[in-house]
């Protein structure tokens, strides 16, 4: 897709909260965006793979009243200009771009969040639970995954229900005064509901998430990236990670006597392959083939 209609789209797309099936129309667009204006909102949607109603409330998020006006709106990026370029490698680059613009905002804001203190707090109780629902799951278990490192007792609670109570009622028996909750859109109704019953239960909730005004004692907010089908979460990670190493800071006596018995333990049982990683296999220039 030609530059100068990739940016009046990316224009139109700036800032708005797309589904994963909307994201699926965006994707369609910014690769067949020539094609596209002359389509109907059936043929789009066949093309897409989506519903014909899925394209008109496409339309609608992006602030039109319907995808004729859209298609209206879009044709004059086209009209005049080629349809050459390299579209999947432009959807990357501006993916890359949200992100980096997304890793700046938590430069600029770091001094706004209270890590030393909460990394003090986290650091002093135990248990420390950990909870993490569908896509959030992914950066709980990592976040855990690094602080059972330097922590005595973290626990991850990812899976729902009553599962979930019984975790939260376990930890909370067992002397747990604060839990970390990894809140990402879309955000579940279960997860959210989950928090207001551990606040019952006398938890301080410390939520990583994108909304600043996520109901917790301390937020802290990053934004995902919504380029592609699916969101990234490169912002919300460096938060988790920020966290972890407050954490470390918090009880470095402790963070050095845990760290190297996990140093040792892993050298006696071989857990990673010693050295550097092995090199690509000959002759395919590190991509996958077959």
């Amino acid at each position: 897709m030609a530059d100068g209609y990739q940016g009046g789209l990316n224009v139109l797309l700036d800032g708005r909260r797309l589904s994963p099936v909307q994201r699926r129309i965006a994707h369609y667009l910014s690769e067949n965006l020539d094609e596209a204006i002359f389509l109907s909102s059936v043929e789009l949607a066949e093309r897409a793979g989506v519903s014909q109603p899925s394209v008109t409330r496409f339309a609608m998020v992006l602030g039109f009243a319907g995808y004729p006006e859209l298609r209206q709106a879009l044709r004059p990026l086209v009209l005049g200009g080629s349809g050459t370029g390299e579209p999947q490698e432009s959807l990357l680059r501006g993916a890359i771009d949200v992100e980096i613009r997304n890793l700046a905002v938590v430069r600029e804001r770091l001094a706004t969040f209270p890590l030393k203190e909460l990394g003090e707090h986290l650091a002093a109780t135990e248990p420390l639970p950990v909870v993490g629902l569908r896509v959030s799951c992914g950066l709980a278990t990592t976040f855990a995954s690094y602080a059972r490192r330097i922590h005595p007792d973290v626990r991850l609670l990812t899976h729902g229900g009553s599962e979930l109570v019984d975790g939260l009622h376990a930890c909370r028996r067992a002397g747990a005064e604060w839990l970390v909750a990894v809140v990402l859109p879309r955000y579940p109704r279960e997860a959210v509901q989950a928090l207001e019953y551990a606040e019952k239960l006398g938890y301080r909730v410390a939520a990583i998430t994108d909304k600043p005004g996520f109901p917790a004692e301390v937020v802290l907010d990053a934004p995902v990236g919504d380029r592609l089908v699916f969101d990234s979460h490169a912002a919300p990670l460096l938060l988790a990670m920020a966290l972890v190493e407050a954490m470390a800071d918090a009880a470095p006596l402790r963070t050095r006597a845990r760290l190297e018995e996990y140093e040792r333990m892993t050298d006696e049982t071989g857990v990673f392959l010693p050295g550097d990683p092995p090199p690509p296999v000959a002759g395919n220039g590190g991509h996958l083939t077959g």
